[in-house]
């Protein structure tokens, strides 16, 4: 252990400034078996620190490495575990509680004796020592009590720990000296008293010598005197000299002062020279405006390309010399402050002169365009202003220069153009509407009035335009609604007004070219006010320089409705008010400029809705791709937001169709005097199929169709069973079998995918409703042969067995004889012609189901043959007993009766 505590002191405390105080070898409680080390040691610096040190032996080699040291102040609890008992383990209540195991106790004693002590001279703190023998911790003072008197315990106490602390370890060079020392003199370590006695004998020999040398230097010493005070008289006359030099200096001294302050004041002027000729410089190159700028600011050409290029440039140089950064102290000076002051003038009376200019510009566009109005009246066209546009571009970069500088005047162009330009748009969209209007209800292709009107065209334009409030949209009631229904109501159908006739046109009175014209107008409208809006929306973003792409910031409030023109704006610094985005702004003004638009498209889908309710189809399938394109290009733009709202209205114009129609199916009577046939609204259904299955082809609207079609449908299963139950002229199963027949046959034309299942479930019913009309209809045709073989039948489910029925009294071969004698051919054919005659009245022509239905009866007349032929066979084996006719003669009566009708 001794060597261990040896090595620890030389590798690790010893760098440190550390004494080695105590160790004790231990391992942690119930671990596996690790063993480490626990020193106490003290700095070897004052303010003396003493800690408790875990050394462990490293992993890499024989080596001892410091692994972690706590202050002796922070330990709070030393735990022995047993005062009586001799036990090795003990804790040591730190930053937690530290559990150890010692390799003997005696070590663990040694080691909690030197804590003891420890806490005893350094800490104020009194560490508490839990289990800890008394005999143990009254050791030191005990010995210490017995060495001295009691009244100088403390004393000699102190002063040993004194001796302990002032204790230093040899350093290396002394080492070396002691060991040469003892090379010299090998008996020292065998006999110390011989080698002090020759250490002691050389230490007088030094002490006579030096004696000696002191006594035979005083001469030397006494000529070294001498020696110093004639260099002190030369110290002297050196000073005296000095002292006549600096006197004779001093005036020169003052001379060069002078002169240093002059060539400093020199320079001084010389530096504020350069800085003053720079800063004079710096305002004449960035505040001196050219003549010729000048001049094209107050009399420069604003109609000429070149005289727009001089004031473009002579406006930019003007912005640069306003916004030039000046440095500290420029501004108060006077010649600044005037050419600020010019500055400004001038920017001010061109941003007056070039406002003027841009406003005429706007007044003449107006006029110019109103002149073309006449030529596009007859056309359904909307005049062009691309060369307006083209002309008005080449002043943008003076219009970003007014918005940057003067934006008061800027706003004011802004809202002129707005009035100007909204009421222009407007007086062309309106005409253009009214062509638009007068084409959809004009003269047919065979030069009638649309829909045998009974008004002029005049007429129904101001009919027209009575049905739209200001929201133009339709406010007029049912009742208004057939001021325009076709005339001629005695040819009206005897079970109920048509499916598609909503107080409209009737569907029927429409040809395939009136539908297809009135999508080509909607197309036309459409396809002209597209470009129109994106042309103009493109000119004001590059015109008035609004960005058009979306702002990154957040928007705080919606940009205010531009009442009267007047956009937000600060009221104290005229700076624009922060809106949403400079892409609300561009659309806030293309709601001002195109008001009208959504207005006019709300009363011409109303006018196409009234003319026909298919052309919500049509408009629908139309407005829902421009919609999309308008979205893929920009979905905020107003464009977009404007075909949006008014698709909504569309979607509700075409849901309202099918609400419509539904209804009137629901409302559907039928004659109690004639049979029913093919419904009406079944026929009207294929005919609705059919028109949208050709009109959404490819469309992205699909799913409105889909999701009507599913309304539609469920509506006519439910409306053909209810007719089928209140029919009384004809079967319900006739109803059921033939309108189903033709649903199915409808969508299997049709291959409507979303309507698979409705398919299979009206091929289902009509099926079912065949059959069930079939077995109704044939019922029993031998009717005592059926009897006698229920009661056949009846005996064998009683447990008797079929070759013993035959013994039987009731139906024995005699009574089988009987009565297949009542059923010859003669009376079988002349049963089913009845028969065919019967189902004859109750098929309609329409949808020539007779020879099917026909065919099935014989499929189910021949069933029931072969089952009494395999009775016969079963329960009168050999008797010789057979039907009067076969099955060739029941084919033979069939095939007969059906040519013979």
């Amino acid at each position: 252990m001794t060597a261990i505590k040896h090595a620890l002191q030389r590798d690790i405390f010893t760098p440190n400034d550390e004494r080695l105080l105590s160790i004790v070898n231990v391992c942690k409680a119930g671990k596996k078996k690790r063993n480490c080390f626990l020193c106490a040691t003290v700095t070897t610096e004052r303010p003396v620190q003493v800690n408790v040190v875990k050394v462990k032996k490293s992993d890499k080699g024989d080596f001892y490495k410091r692994q972690t040291a706590w202050a002796l102040r922070d330990l709070a609890v030393v735990d022995a575990k047993d005062a009586v008992k001799e036990n090795p383990e003990f804790d040591l209540h730190l930053d937690k509680v530290y559990k150890w195991v010692a390799s003997s106790t005696a070590e663990k004693n040694t080691f909690i004796s030197c804590i003891w002590k420890l806490n005893q001279r350094y800490l104020r703190k009194k560490i508490d020592f839990v289990n800890v023998s008394a005999q143990l911790l009254e050791e030191l003072p005990k010995v210490a009590e017995e060495s001295v008197p009691s009244g100088e315990n403390q004393s000699v106490a102190g002063g040993d720990e004194e001796a302990v602390d002032e204790y230093q370890e040899l350093n290396a060079r002394e080492e070396q000296d002691i060991e040469i020392m003892m090379e010299g003199c090998e008996y020292a370590i065998s006999n110390a008293e011989a080698f002090a006695e020759k250490l002691s004998r050389e230490l007088q020999v030094l002490d006579g010598a030096n004696i000696q040398s002191i006594m035979a230097s005083e001469k030397q010493v006494n000529i070294l005197m001498t020696l110093l005070d004639e260099a002190l008289k030369e110290v002297d006359q050196i000073e005296l000299k000095l002292s006549s030099y600096e006197e004779m200096l001093q005036s020169v001294k003052e001379q060069m002062d002078q002169i240093s302050e002059s060539n400093h004041l020199i320079h001084l002027s010389n530096t504020n020279n350069v800085k003053l000729l720079s800063e004079i410089e710096f305002l004449v190159n960035h505040m001196d405006l050219a003549k010729g700028h000048i001049k094209a600011l107050h009399e420069g050409d604003l109609a000429s390309s070149r005289g727009i290029e001089a004031c473009t440039n002579a406006a930019d140089a003007l912005l640069q010399c306003m916004n030039v950064a000046l440095r500290p102290g420029h501004d108060m000076l006077y010649a600044v402050k005037q050419q600020q002051q010019r500055f400004s003038d001038l920017r001010e009376q061109f941003a007056r002169r070039l406002a003027s200019h841009l406003n005429n510009v706007f007044v003449q566009q107006g006029h110019d365009q109103s002149s073309t109005l006449a030529q596009h009246s007859i056309e359904l066209t909307l005049p062009n202003h691309h060369p307006f546009h083209r002309d008005l571009l080449r002043y943008a970069k003076l219009m970003e220069w007014l918005k940057s500088t003067e934006y008061g005047k800027y706003e004011g162009l802004t809202k002129n153009y707005m009035d100007y330009l909204s009421r222009l748009y407007e007086r062309e969209i309106k005409d253009f509407f009214e062509v638009a209007k007068i084409k959809m209800t004009g003269t047919t292709k065979e030069g009638k009035k649309f829909a045998t009107l009974p008004r002029k065209e005049s007429a129904v334009k101001q009919e027209t335009e009575s049905l739209h409030g200001s929201s133009g949209k339709l406010t007029g009631s049912t009742s208004s609604l057939n001021k325009l229904s076709v005339q001629g109501s005695g040819n009206r159908r005897s079970q109920s007004s048509s499916l598609l006739d909503m107080g409209n046109m009737s569907a029927s009175d429409l040809d395939v070219a009136d539908r297809t014209k009135f999508d080509k107008i909607f197309e036309q409208v459409l396809s002209e006010l597209e470009p129109l809006c994106l042309a103009e929306q493109d000119f004001i973003s590059k015109f008035f320089k609004l960005q058009q792409h979306q702002s990154m910031g957040t928007t705080t409030n919606e940009a205010e409705e531009m009442d009267g023109g007047t956009l937000s704006r600060s009221h104290n610094s005229g700076v624009p008010q922060a809106i949403s985005s400079e892409k609300d702004m561009i659309r806030q003004m293309m709601i001002k400029i195109f008001r009208c638009i959504e207005p006019e498209l709300n009363n011409l889908i109303a006018l196409g809705d009234k003319i026909d309710s298919f052309n919500s189809l049509y408009m629908l399938v139309k407005m829902s791709h421009h919609v999309w394109t308008a979205q893929n290009v920009d979905p905020a733009s107003f464009l977009s937001t404007t075909l949006g709202n008014v698709l909504v209205t569309v979607k509700r114009n075409f849901d309202k169709c099918i609400s419509n129609q539904i209804k009137q199916m629901e409302e559907v009577k039928i004659s109690k005097k004639s049979k029913v046939g093919i419904l009406t609204f079944v026929a009207e259904f294929e005919e609705f199929a059919a028109l949208a299955e050709s009109i959404f082809k490819n469309a992205e609207r699909r799913g409105d169709l889909d999701k009507a079609y599913i309304k539609l449908i469920r509506s006519v299963f439910i409306n053909v069973e209810k007719v089928a139950n209140e029919s009384q002229k004809t079967p319900r199963d006739v109803v059921m079998m033939e309108n189903f027949h033709r649903i199915f046959a409808t969508l299997s034309r049709l291959k409507i995918s979303c309507l698979e299942a409705e398919k299979k479930e009206a091929k289902q019913k009509y099926t079912d409703h065949l059959q069930s009309y079939v077995i109704y209809s044939l019922g029993q045709p031998l009717e005592k042969l059926n009897h006698f073989f229920e009661g056949v039948e009846a005996r064998v489910a009683q447990g008797i067995r079929e070759e013993e029925v035959s013994y039987q009294l009731a139906f024995n071969k005699q009574e089988l004889r009987k009565v297949i004698k009542e059923y010859p051919g003669k009376e079988v054919k002349k049963g089913l012609d009845n028969l065919y005659k019967k189902v004859d009245k109750h098929l309609c022509e329409e949808e020539n189901l007779l020879q099917v239905v026909w065919h099935s009866m014989q499929d189910e007349f021949i069933r029931q043959y072969k089952h009494f032929e395999g009775l016969i066979a079963r329960c009168y084996p050999g008797s010789g007993v057979t039907m009067e006719f076969t099955i060739q003669d029941i084919l033979d009566y069939c095939s007969s009766i059906a040519q013979s009708h």
